[in-house]
């Protein structure tokens, strides 16, 4: 059952690394991150953090320029390397886990003035652009990638807003919540993502906001790795509900294909009906343990399709209730099998949900739902409009008391907003004043509406695809945490959850110790997930070897050899003076060439000043010298008497 983020999992006691003598060869010789504390931070020293920081920014930021001078590198940036090693002296040095969550508060801070003061609502749109271009080079430039993982960006803070913590979460929750693309794309971000993604960073079994390193990533042994808790990474999840998905699909393609109407459940549609239970029972769960935030267009989506269904599986039965023979019985048949098969394009369009890390299909949904929210706008204004002429069509019929045409409007104007208007119905209907109305209506809604949403659709797809890596990257890793964020203290997949409900939470949980409860978990989920388990410790086994190949070889563990690396090896290009020669060459892409000729100018007037100031000292020197050489002279000659 999902359980909350800040819910301690008790229930479960820490589970051995392993037991096997040759785990010590794979632990780490010095001291690691879990076993260092790290000094507390505090919500109010946050804030302090984050005010230093946004003093920082009003500085630097003082009017509008343009916001290219914000993003790029190079020394026509505003961010220059300076204004980094300020801001990581504003965290101080014990409390540099913090500032990319700073940062992101403050970038937070901007966005609510850009809409609370219009008026300055472009210069705080590029403060808060800045917050993140400063987080982007900071995350970058960091060297310590277990302390950027676990501290800065998997650690959870907060601050003091009205004399209370706000609640608690960490710089990659805080990035995807505000839809920060610069602070996602960075590639300490998304290597963190990934991490996580393949499970090598979890959260403590002690406590679940707290983020630990998984030790036996590295350990080539099939037992160590067929463990139920590693269903928990959202890279097995994900594909055991594709799987899950895909059979949905082929139990509803053939129950609605293979209709017997007349007849009970046959073994299709009631796996079919047993799969829509547990997906139901796992929204009702989500929505319990997380509450108004869960709603999305996908829940929603998801909600619609299985209503539709269990209205079905309702009908069936009240048909199969009714006499053999009667009518009621092949009326409720026809009935809900035909709003079984009214949901097919609901039903395949729900595999785009499990297919969003691929790219194309990624980027695809992001535009939909950017479509979604600029036609709001549309929809809006067409409801007042068709409200206003409906209301006038209803009143012209109805003053003549009769109801002819005003009753059939509605459908009427219908054909009208989906490009198909007709103009006899209200011809002979309330002379002159229905015929201009309905062509006022032609006009308003086929020439002015339907452009203003094609204008808003162009504008949606181009923002979109103008920036289409980091939408990619941000739903990759908005999918990550959504694995992440509210645990499940035990992975049942629905529709397995129906196991956990009546099998498990049911019988057992309201009366069996914890300790022997989570014992029992641990079994049905090894016996459930027995085969997924084999596949995961082979997969795993596998990736071991090449995590220890990598580590021999100094890369990072999840570093994949190309195939020009090994002779790049044996050529050793610094050795025999390439690179030197290759850089030489190097064009100055960071800057403009124009500032880059300036920066070369000062730098020779500055020689040329120094040489200038050499020759000057050495000229001092040498008339000072021959100044006292003459004094010397006059003092020691021969000195000639006067008598004489």
């Amino acid at each position: 059952m999902p359980i909350s983020a800040f819910k301690l999992q008790k229930s479960k006691l820490p589970r051995a690394l392993t037991t096997r003598p040759q785990q010590d060869d794979y632990e780490a010789l010095l001291p690691t991150a879990e076993t260092c504390p790290h000094p507390v931070i505090t919500p109010k020293e946050v804030m302090s953090v984050a005010l230093r920081l946004k003093a920082i920014i009003d500085t630097i930021i003082p009017i509008e320029i343009k916001e290219s001078r914000i993003t790029r590198p190079g020394g026509a940036s505003v961010i220059t390397h300076n204004v980094l090693q300020l801001a990581l002296e504003a965290a101080e040095c014990d409390k540099k886990a913090c500032i990319i969550y700073a940062l992101l508060t403050c970038k937070q801070w901007f966005r609510h003035l850009e809409l609370e003061e219009l008026y300055d609502a472009e210069l705080n749109a590029l403060k808060a652009m800045a917050c993140e271009v400063i987080a982007k080079r900071l995350i970058e430039s960091e060297s310590n990638q277990d302390f950027l993982f676990k501290q800065m960006l998997c650690r959870r803070f907060s601050i003091i807003v009205n004399n209370e913590e706000t609640s608690h979460r960490n710089a990659l929750e805080y990035a995807i919540d505000l839809h920060a693309l610069t602070v996602i794309g960075s590639s300490g971000f998304q290597k963190c993502i990934t991490w996580m993604w393949h499970g090598w960073i979890i959260q403590s079994p002690d406590n679940p906001t707290e983020f630990i390193s998984y030790k036996d990533a590295a350990v080539p042994d099939f037992w160590t790795h067929y463990d139920p808790d590693r269903i928990k990474t959202p890279l097995y999840q994900n594909g055991l509900q594709l799987i899950f998905s895909i059979v949905y699909l082929a139990l509803y393609t053939g129950a609605v294909n293979t209709a017997n109407p007349s007849r009970g459940f046959d073994a299709v549609e009631g796996l079919l009906y047993v799969f829509t239970l547990g997906y139901i029972f796992d929204e009702v769960a989500k929505f319990y343990h997380i509450g108004f935030y869960y709603f999305s267009f996908w829940s929603v989506f998801n909600d619609t399709l299985y209503s539709i269904v269990m209205v079905s599986f309702v009908i069936r039965l009240v048909a199969l209730g009714s006499p053999a023979s009667s009518n009621a019985r092949e009326t409720n048949d026809v009935l809900a099998y035909r709003m079984l098969a009214f949901c097919a394009p609901l039903m395949w369009s729900r595999l785009l949900l499990y297919l969003d890390m691929q790219k194309f299909f990624g980027a695809m949904l992001v535009v939909l739902k950017e479509l979604m929210k600029e036609s709001v706008v549309f929809f809006v204004l067409l409801i007042i409009i068709v409200i206003g002429f409906l209301q006038a069509f209803i009143g012209l019929d109805t003053a003549d008391g009769a109801v002819d045409v005003g009753a059939r409007s509605f459908a009427y104007m219908t054909r009208t907003v989906l490009a198909s208007p007709e103009f006899e119905p209200f011809e002979d209907f309330a002379p002159p004043f229905a015929a201009l109305l309905n062509y006022l209506f032609t006009f308003v809604v086929s020439v002015l509406l339907l452009n203003i949403l094609i204008a808003l659709f162009n504008s949606a797809y181009e923002k979109v695809y103008d920036n289409a890596v980091d939408e990619f990257l941000a739903l990759f890793a908005q999918k990550t945490l959504r694995f992440v964020r509210a645990p499940d203290e035990n992975v049942f997949v629905p529709p397995l959850n129906l196991i956990e409900v009546f099998c498990l939470i049911l019988p057992f949980e309201w009366w069996m110790p914890r300790q022997k409860y989570a014992k029992l978990n641990d079994v049905v989920l090894t016996i459930v997930y027995s085969p997924i388990l084999f596949a995961i410790a082979f997969y795993e086994v596998y990736v071991a070897g090449r995590i220890l190949r990598n580590r021999a070889t100094g890369d990072s563990d999840d570093d994949i050899r190309q195939e020009w690396e090994d002779l790049e090896a044996e050529l050793d290009l610094d050795h025999c003076g390439w690179l030197d020669r290759v850089r030489a060459m190097t064009p100055h892409v960071e800057s403009e060439p124009g500032v880059w000729e300036i920066n070369e100018l000062r730098k020779q007037v500055s020689v040329l000043t120094e040489i200038v100031k050499t020759w000057r000292d050495e000229g001092r020197q040498e008339s000072r010298s021959s100044d006292a050489g003459e004094t010397e002279t006059l003092i020691d000659g021969p000195v000639v008497d006067e008598r004489d």
